[in-house]
């Protein structure tokens, strides 16, 4: 018997959000297929996607490289209804279910999210009867289980949940990183969850890619502890050490990442106290570094007015920031904008922060980077 939901599941899940790239700019479905292969291979099973990624194509690739080409049994899906982006009423938000089971032929989800709740848009999801209504698709047999993810702060999570219990399970942002970062507040919403009698799916475990190329103050902590492990490693095992979590989503892009995480999760062993030791270091370390903790999710770039590209500038600064790559900073800059709008186009609207899910200052945060980059 369990001992909560979700822990026979395999903690090393793929996250269907960064999948490889043709030249052309598209969802390259053969390498895809490979990635998908090496995944089942090792015995992992869990693949999470949504509505809105890639405007839809990511859900169209898991019915070509996986549903179309496995049993339906030896595999979980998860994929998201967004009630405040691709949708502006309540038809069109529950639409969403019906049209991601017709991209991905799946028949059913094993998992359905209300995606992204955070400060701006988790009342949507009352007004538009969100809740009752993923509830009576599992009632028909379309979903298997439910939750949501979740970008907001500690009381609006126990808001919802207490609101909410029969939600059963949490999709949050865990990392080494964010642990204690007052932006993202990793811990204090894990508590929370957990408080509530809640599993967890992880996202962000490695920070938007940020923590498999960490800061060169960490990389030496990670070195000294074990230097065969990659960076990536440590962040991963980190998230699926915690308590009652259902598996840990890594959003991988080529089969090298995916070999690399198979290496150290097809048979996934927790954090021993020294490796615990080694990430409190790591930490400490990160923790007293200026950085702009962006995990490049692009939600702040569809609605920009000025199309800016907010993720690719603020990736630009923190190339300085962290690694002190100021000439290749300012030739990144300069290359993310040449066709785009520039940090100091910014009208300061504020639709990139009420859409940032990591409540990021992001008007503050681009005149920093106009400061810098935009000299005249």
């Amino acid at each position: 018997m369990e001992k909560y939901f979700g822990e026979s599941v395999p903690k090393l899940g793929f996250g269907l959000m960064r999948l490889p790239k043709d030249p052309a700019g598209k969802i390259d479905i053969e390498h895809t297929k490979k990635m998908v292969d090496l995944f089942m291979e090792a015995g992992l099973t869990y693949f999470d996607t949504a509505y809105v990624y890639d405007g839809g194509e990511s859900e169209k690739a898991a019915k070509a490289a996986l549903v179309d080409r496995y049993p339906r049994e030896s595999y979980t899906l998860a994929t998201k209804l967004c009630a405040w982006m691709g949708a502006n009423d309540e038809k069109s938000a529950k639409q969403q279910f019906y049209t991601s089971l017709e991209r991905t032929g799946a028949g059913y989800f094993d998992y359905y999210l209300l995606h992204a709740l955070q400060a701006g848009n988790y009342k949507t999801y009352d007004r538009y009867h969100i809740w009752d209504f993923v509830k009576e698709q599992k009632e028909k047999g379309l979903i298997k289980h439910w939750g949501f993810s979740f970008h907001a702060t500690p009381e609006i999570l126990d808001e919802i949940l207490s609101a909410h219990p029969d939600a059963e399970f949490v999709q949050l942002q865990l990392n080494y990183a964010d642990w204690e970062n007052p932006d993202v507040t990793s811990r204090r919403n894990y508590e929370v969850a957990r408080k509530h009698g809640k599993s967890i799916v992880v996202m962000e475990p490695v920070k938007g890619g940020a923590l498999a190329a960490p800061p060169k103050e960490v990389q030496a902590i990670f070195d000294a502890a074990d230097k065969s492990a990659s960076y990536a490693s440590w962040a991963i095992r980190y998230a699926a050490s915690l308590e009652g979590i259902i598996t840990v989503l890594s959003g991988m892009s080529n089969i090298d990442q995916m070999k690399d995480n198979l290496s150290y999760m097809k048979n996934f062993k927790p954090l021993d106290a020294e490796e615990q030791t080694a990430i409190r270091k790591a930490q400490e370390a990160i923790n007293g570094i200026k950085s702009i903790p962006c995990t490049a999710c692009h939600y702040c770039t569809d609605g920009c007015p000025k199309h800016i590209p907010i993720p690719e500038i603020f990736a630009t600064r923190n190339k300085q920031l962290i690694w002190g790559k100021l000439d290749e900073g300012f030739a990144e800059y300069k290359a993310s904008v040449e066709n785009a709008g520039s940090a100091s186009d910014c009208i300061a609207c504020g639709q990139c922060e009420r859409a940032c899910p990591q409540q990021l200052k992001a008007i503050n945060y681009l005149k920093d980077c106009a400061s810098v980059f935009d000299k005249k």
